[in-house]
C-alpha cells in the first residue's frame, strides 16, 4: 500500500505569483488547461495500490479549494484529502505534524512532493529504484542535472556515481557544489519520521536552553531539505534517482507559460484530446494549444504555440495569440494581439490592442540549462518579462501593454512599459 503527501504552502507564500494569487490558490492556478495540482494527482492515481493523496498547507479550507478536492475524487477514483495546518511548519514539520494521518493503513512507503513543480513525474521509476537498492528503510530523492551557476539556487547533491549513494546534500550553496540538483519529489518509508521526530527533540531542547524562546511552536518547524537531508547524507540511507525527464519549478507567472508549454507537449503522449487541431470553420492552429469546450473562437483567429485557452474566453476576430495563458471570462477583442502573457480572469483586451511580453525561457544551446527564477526588480531597477494582466483588467482599443504587470480592476487610458500598474 502507498500513499501520496503533496505540499502545497500557503497564503503567506508565493509572493512571486501576484497578483494571481490574489484570486486563486497558487496550486490551484490552471496550467496547460487544469489546475497545477491536477497533474500531480493525475501521475499518482497511475500508481497501482496507491490509496490516499493527502494534501498538507495551511490555506484556509474554502469553496474552490474543497469543490476541487470533490470533482477530483470522483474523476480520479481515489481518496484525496485536505489537512490543514496551524502554521507554516516547513516541508518537515507539515508531515511530522500529520504523521498518525499518514501512517494510518499501514502504508509500505508515500510520495513527498512538492506543489509548484512540474515534472513528468517518473513514480514507477523511483519506486523500482528504491527496490533495486535492496534495503527497504532507504529514503529516494529525486534529482536533475542542471548547469553550474543555476544549480546554486537549488538543493545540491553530491552522490557515489556507482551506487547513487547521496553522499553530501547542501541547500542553495554560495559556491558550486554539484551539477545534480533536487527535484522536490521524494519516495520515503515511515522509518523517515525517526529522523524528523530526532530534529523535533533536539529543537525543543535548544528552545529549552533558549532564554529568548517565546514557546514550543519552534520546534515543530522543521526543514526536510536543511535539517533532515544535511544530516542522513552519507548514511548509506538517502539515494538519489536522477531523470533525463522534463522538469521545472513554478516560482512566478513566467515560470507557469513555460510549463505549461511542457505539460502541452506531453499530452501528445498522455492526453491528446486535450490538444485542439486545425479543422474546417475553427481558429488556426499552431504547435500545442488546448481550448476549453465553453471558449468562443472566430474562425479567423490564430492561436499557438503553446496556448492555454480557459473556460468562457471570448476571442473575436483575427486575434492573434502566442505563448499565453487566457483565463476564465477574458475577452480578446477583434484584432488584438497577446504574445508571452497571462490574461487574468474576466478581462478584456480592446480592439488592436498589444499586449506582449518577454520570452523567459531556458537557454537553449545548453542542455541542462533551467529557467531562470525571476525577481520583479534587479539592481534597484524594475524587470518584469512575462507580461500580467489580474482578474478584472480593461485594456482599451490600440493601448499597448509590454513587460508589465496590471493589478486587478484597472481600467487603462493609455500605453504602458516595464511597470507594475497599481
Amino acid at each position: 500500500m502507498l500513499k501520496t503527501v503533496i505540499l502545497i504552502g500557503g497564503p503567506q507564500k508565493g509572493t512571486r505569483f501576484r497578483p494571481l494569487s490574489f484570486e486563486v490558490p497558487k496550486p490551484l492556478f490552471p496550467v496547460a488547461g487544469v489546475p497545477m495540482l491536477q497533474h500531480h494527482i493525475e501521475a499518482c492515481a497511475k500508481i497501482p495500490n496507491m490509496k490516499e493523496i493527502l494534501l498538507i498547507g495551511f490555506y484556509q479550507p474554502n469553496e474552490e479549494l474543497n469543490r476541487f478536492l470533490m470533482c477530483a475524487q470522483q474523476d480520479f477514483k481515489i481518496s484525496i484529502r485536505y489537512l490543514q495546518e496551524y502554521a507554516a511548519l516547513g516541508t518537515g514539520g507539515g508531515i511530522y505534524h500529520f504523521r498518525d494521518q499518514i501512517l494510518s493503513g499501514g502504508p509500505e512507503a508515500f510520495f513527498v512532493m512538492n506543489a509548484d513543480v512540474c515534472s513528468e513525474f517518473p513514480l514507477p521509476e523511483m519506486l523500482a529504484f528504491q527496490k533495486e537498492h535492496g534495503d527497504t528503510y532507504s529514503f529516494v530523492i529525486l534529482g536533475t542535472t542542471a548547469n553550474r551557476k543555476q544549480s546554486m539556487n537549488y538543493g545540491c547533491i553530491v552522490a557515489n556515481q556507482q551506487t547513487d549513494e547521496v553522499l553530501h546534500y547542501v541547500e542553495k550553496p554560495s559556491t558550486f557544489v554539484s551539477d545534480i540538483i533536487n527535484c522536490g519529489i521524494y519516495l520515503f518509508t515511515p522509518d523517515i519520521f525517526q529522523h524528523i521526530g530526532a530534529v523535533f527533540q533536539k529543537n525543543q531542547q535548544d528552545m529549552l536552553l533558549d532564554e529568548q524562546s517565546n514557546g514550543w511552536q519552534r520546534a515543530e518547524v522543521i526543514r526536510l531539505e536543511q535539517d533532515i537531508f544535511t544530516a542522513l547524507a552519507g548514511q548509506s540511507k538517502l539515494y538519489v534517482y536522477k531523470t533525463q525527464r522534463f522538469w521545472s519549478q513554478i516560482k512566478s507567472a513566467g515560470s507557469a507559460i513555460y510549463a505549461s508549454r511542457l505539460y502541452l507537449n506531453q499530452y501528445h503522449q498522455t492526453h491528446p484530446e486535450r490538444l485542439t487541431e486545425n479543422k474546417e470553420g475553427g481558429p488556426k492552429i499552431s504547435g500545442n494549444v488546448y481550448i476549453h469546450p465553453t471558449a468562443n473562437i472566430d474562425p479567423t483567429a490564430v492561436l499557438g504555440p503553446n496556448v492555454s485557452i480557459g473556460t468562457d474566453v471570448t476571442i473575436g476576430a483575427g486575434v492573434r495569440v502566442r505563448e499565453s495563458i487566457i483565463l476564465h471570462g477574458a475577452t480578446l477583442q477583434d484584432h488584438s494581439c497577446v504574445l508571452n502573457s497571462i490574461v487574468g480572469w474576466d478581462s478584456t483586451i480592446g480592439k488592436w490592442a498589444r499586449v506582449e511580453g518577454t520570452p523567459s525561457d531556458p537557454n537553449p544551446n545548453d542542455p541542462y540549462a533551467k529557467i531562470d527564477s525571476e525577481t520583479l526588480f534587479r539592481e534597484g531597477k524594475l524587470t518584469p518579462s512575462i507580461t500580467i494582466l489580474g482578474c478584472n483588467v480593461n485594456i482599451p482599443s490600440e493601448v499597448i501593454i509590454l513587460n508589465s504587470i496590471v493589478l486587478p480592476h484597472k481600467d487603462l487610458n493609455r500605453s504602458f512599459k516595464n511597470q507594475i500598474i497599481l
